[in-house]
């Protein structure tokens, strides 16, 4: 077997079962472990695998349109964002990033919210626009099409200006060992520079998202506040981020719908 075609068949190892050992891929295709490591490393440097200690993980590389991922896990999200509410202080400041789970965020902020909103999403500015007795500041920036996020040097600028007590993130997904993963590089910084200058930051991720590693990393879990979840986190995804030191808040149950 030609080097390339070794390298096209463990990434669509990887790819089948999510997780490989190299022991596994040297045994599998009669070579030799240091050159399974190169393998994956060569794999790893052009994005298409996560390397891990002792093997690699698959990485999504592209995420769904901004209106395909609104209405996926609809009912997760919005139990999300209640929760997020819960933690926000009546005068608090605050970041609303990016993503349609941040967006409900903004939404769910309750009437007794007198604080200040810092965001990088068009949308979420807008849903607040109308809100008088908040201050609402979004930043500037290259505009990305679909979901209508800010990113790039006049975003970083204007969140290196202040320092929020609390901060809500969207996510790409989170992993015990990659950490916290996104697919934008622009946004990637820019998330970077919100997490430093947050007293706490509380990434969005419904169960679907955990254990699922995006394309670039932002950061480890180490560096955030808590993640929020659903109620069907499983308890196998839910005791890896534990053990790996992540904080997991977990929404009671899904909002239901209203019937009409």
């Amino acid at each position: 077997m030609l080097p390339i075609q070794r390298r096209q068949a463990i990434l669509a190892e990887v790819r089948e079962a999510d997780a490989v050992s190299a022991d596994e891929l040297a045994r599998r295709f009669g070579v030799s472990l240091e050159t399974i490591r190169r393998d994956l490393r060569g794999l790893r440097d052009r994005g298409l695998l996560e390397r891990v200690y002792g093997g690699a993980l698959s990485v999504r590389s592209t995420e769904g349109t901004f209106a395909a991922r609104s209405t996926l896990h609809s009912d997760r999200k919005l139990a999300i964002a209640r929760l997020a509410a819960t933690l926000v202080g009546p005068e608090d400041t605050i970041v609303i990033d990016v993503g349609t789970t941040a967006l409900e965020v903004a939404r769910a902020l309750p009437a007794s919210f007198r604080g200040r909103v810092l965001t990088n999403s068009v949308p979420a500015a807008m849903e607040l626009a109308a809100r008088e007795e908040i201050e609402l500041l979004l930043c500037g920036g290259q505009v990305r099409p679909g979901d209508a996020a800010c990113s790039g040097a006049h975003a970083e600028s204007f969140f290196a200006e202040f320092y929020a007590d609390k901060a809500f993130l969207g996510s790409g997904g989170v992993h015990a060992e990659a950490g916290l993963t996104d697919y934008h590089p622009p946004e990637v910084i820019t998330r970077r520079t919100i997490i430093a200058h947050s007293t706490a930051s509380y990434v969005l991720a419904d169960s679907s998202k955990l254990g699922a590693i995006a394309v670039h990393r932002v950061c480890p879990l180490s560096r955030v506040t808590a993640v929020l979840t659903d109620h069907e986190a499983s308890a196998e995804i839910a005791g890896a981020l534990a053990r790996a030191g992540c904080t997991l808040m977990q929404a009671s149950e899904p909002a239901l719908s209203q019937a009409g």
